[in-house]
């Protein structure tokens, strides 16, 4: 069957001051969305930044100029965007006086989307892909809870829909999983599944082969589903994910390092998931080979 890559290529962390290369203005974010694909990627999933301050940011005007920029490059490539923003709430030290701290991003569930529908306004920067955190969770031991309740989850579910892109279903724990479930049972969710197993984020499930296998006998029986982890274990996570059946993601968002002590880009992160996945015997998908296999229409030029 093949498998398909996806390359996550800036993210939102503070990476910034971590790696010299991290892509923060639309034209870089762009430029290694369109070396990843040229490199194999099927898919780029994309952030935003903030050209000053490097910092994530849900501008939909910055959202339209990378999509822009990708396509009017003429790659032929998937672009799936994150609607991971706006959930974060940093507690205080002191509840008592005052609960949400700086840095706290919080929005409803369909002002979550605003980007979606600015790019949805053109079609030709209707994306074919956006992402759906299908559960709340801590990050990490400290004080940054991310917010995806179900009575934000069902409406942001019904206007994905609405607008006629597929939801890739990020799930960092068990319990994501199973309310995916719940929202195919409850009819919000439609067609086979796109699931994306997220490990070894602190607060969530951890980096284990045998975590990978118990997400992949909960997942929905129809369900394509790719799977990642992060810093050290992405690369070893391509052919676990590989061996069981799965399809996998790399990039600058999850992983800053090729080897120990070299940084990485995404298009060397890509090379090397291809060369891991070839030297398995398996074959990488292109981007129409992964529009087939998941549904997609190609966008309007």
């Amino acid at each position: 069957m093949g498998t398909f890559i996806t390359c996550a290529v800036t993210g939102g962390a503070d990476t910034v001051s971590r790696h010299p290369r991290i892509p923060v203005t639309p034209r870089e974010i762009a430029d290694a969305a369109i070396s990843a694909a040229k490199a194999g990627a099927a898919i780029v999933h994309l952030h935003a930044r903030d050209p000053q301050t490097g910092q994530q940011s849900r501008d939909p005007e910055l959202f339209a100029e990378i999509v822009s920029l990708i396509r009017d490059s003429n790659t032929d490539v998937i672009i799936n965007v994150s609607c991971g923003m706006a959930g974060d709430l940093v507690l205080t030290e002191t509840p008592e006086k005052e609960l949400a701290g700086p840095g706290t991003d919080l929005l409803g569930p369909i002002e979550r989307l605003q980007h979606l529908d600015r790019l949805c306004r053109d079609p030709k920067l209707k994306p074919e892909i956006c992402t759906l955190d299908c559960g709340s969770m801590n990050f990490g031991d400290g004080d940054l809870v991310y917010l995806a309740p179900g009575t934000y989850l069902r409406p942001m579910a019904k206007h994905i829909r609405s607008l006629g892109i597929k939801p890739e279903l990020e799930v960092f724990e068990l319990g994501h999983l199973a309310f995916v479930k719940k929202m195919f049972a409850e009819g919000l969710l439609e067609g086979a599944p796109l699931i994306q197993f997220c490990l070894g984020i602190p607060g969530g499930a951890p980096a284990e082969p045998f975590v990978l296998d118990a997400f992949k006998q909960l997942a929905p029986a129809e369900s394509t589903w790719s799977a990642f982890a992060i810093g050290r274990d992405e690369l070893r996570f391509v052919p676990l994910a590989v061996g069981q059946g799965g399809n996998v993601r790399v990039g600058l968002e999850d992983n800053l390092y090729l080897d120990k002590g070299v940084f990485a880009d995404n298009d060397t992160l890509v090379e090397r998931a291809v060369g891991l996945i070839r030297g398995m015997g398996g074959s990488v998908l292109s981007a129409s080979e992964t529009r087939q296999k998941l549904g997609l229409e190609k966008p309007r030029a």
